[in-house]
């Protein structure tokens, strides 16, 4: 199978730069984010060529990938891979549920 291309909903790009804005504000350093971003490519790599990976969630055409605290949700259309979210999974799910149905 060849290789899948990646798009980014400007919603997961939002979420991503969120949550190395925090941690970049947390640790006075980048060194965190940018091993967290290396680790979020690697993943991303990997479902380039396995896009079924990730498991199935209860909304139309969504898997789910986890990267240690957090999780990347993306859907396969065709030969694309489309990240829709990046979440903390320590967050309220509730909270991952309302950004579901509401995107």
């Amino acid at each position: 199978m060849a290789q899948l291309k990646v798009f980014w909903t400007s919603i997961a790009i939002k979420q991503r730069n969120y949550i190395f804005e925090y941690w970049n504000e947390r640790n006075k350093s980048n060194a965190f984010s940018i091993k967290l971003n290396e680790k979020i490519k690697r993943k991303i790599n990997l479902l380039k060529t396995h896009p079924l990976l990730g498991l199935k969630t209860d909304f139309k055409n969504t898997r789910i990938i986890s990267i240690g605290h957090y999780s990347i949700l993306y859907q396969k259309i065709d030969t694309h891979i489309i990240i829709t979210g990046i979440w903390d999974n320590r967050q309220d799910p509730q909270k991952l549920l309302n950004f579901l149905e509401n995107n």
